[in-house]
């Protein structure tokens, strides 16, 4: 069964930064894009990064230049490097990933999130 899983997150103070860290596992035969997605309370979830198999990457205006995604393909991991935290950056943080399984033969790509690690800045 395939599973992504987050960890890292924590309090930190404003100013400070974190590394959440995302893995996949389980039976699969290639992940393609992945990212992190932020949710804080009574808002919706929007994007934070997401980053292509082949290293590119994108980010949400809010977070450009102090948060950088990166990924080691051969270990199926993906971070988040959060620097220069901020207030509004206090979220539930989900990683997600694009990723292909065989189900009779055939390759089926679904995408799969995790449960979600807090992260709160506060001094």
């Amino acid at each position: 069964q395939v599973q992504v899983v987050e960890s890292g997150g924590g309090l930190v103070q404003p100013g400070g930064s974190l590394r959440l860290s995302c893995a996949a596992s389980g039976s699969f035969v290639r992940i393609d894009d992945m990212g992190w997605y932020r949710q804080a309370p009574g808002q919706q979830r929007t994007l934070v990064a997401t980053i292509t198999e082949s290293g590119s990457t994108d980010y949400a205006d809010s977070v450009k230049g102090r948060f950088t995604i990166s990924r080691e393909n051969a270990e199926n991991t993906m971070s988040l490097q959060m620097n220069s935290l901020k207030p509004e950056d206090a979220a539930v943080y989900y990683c997600y990933a694009e990723i292909t399984s065989l189900h009779s033969g055939h390759g089926i790509t679904q995408e799969y999130w995790g449960q979600g690690t807090q992260v709160t800045v506060s001094s």
